[in-house]
């Protein structure tokens, strides 16, 4: 496991409301560029990480391609500690998707609001995953809502606008 002092973060972002820009009263909205080096620079993140903008989607357009891309490049990372950025709703599917990449610790965040909103969770998830990523052993997680659920146990609950454990069975 990495210690602090020698952490270096690969933040991998795939689109997602976290970076959504929107144009007008009627909702029209396109994915925009990454915010995470904005959310970390405002909030004086002194960790060593880099940015890798793979992709700019909604997750519900997410195909298995897609994922089988984000598997790729974080088998492919040279960092062990890996942050996410994602749509929230097929956020869930993605971590399952992840799920047995060795020796990595990725967690997966993204948000309700977008990152340039006034009043956001985007700032709160992103500092709540950047210290899961950074404590937990490895595996995969999804950090929203201030709780950390592991891969495969956690689902979005859209009535309440929260995630929440799925039991194993």
């Amino acid at each position: 496991m990495n210690t602090v002092r020698d952490l270096k973060l690969l933040v991998v972002t795939v689109g997602g409301t976290i970076d959504k820009v929107y144009f007008d009263a009627s909702s029209e909205y396109e994915v925009g560029d990454p915010m995470v080096p904005h959310v970390f620079q405002g909030t004086h993140v002194s960790l060593d990480y880099s940015v890798l903008p793979l992709m700019r989607k909604d997750s519900l357009e997410m195909t298995g391609e897609d994922r089988q891309m984000i598997r790729e490049t974080c088998e492919q990372a040279d960092e062990s500690c890996i942050l996410i950025t994602h749509g929230t709703d097929t956020m869930a599917d993605t971590a399952e998707y992840l799920m047995g990449i060795e020796g990595k610790t990725i967690v997966l965040t993204g948000a309700l609001a977008p990152a340039r909103f006034r009043e956001t969770d985007a700032i709160y998830n992103l500092g709540c995953a950047t210290g899961a990523v950074q404590s937990l052993p490895p595996g995969v997680y999804v950090t929203m809502n201030g709780r950390v659920f592991p891969a495969g146990q956690v689902r979005k609950n859209r009535a309440a606008q929260c995630f929440e454990w799925v039991e194993k069975h």
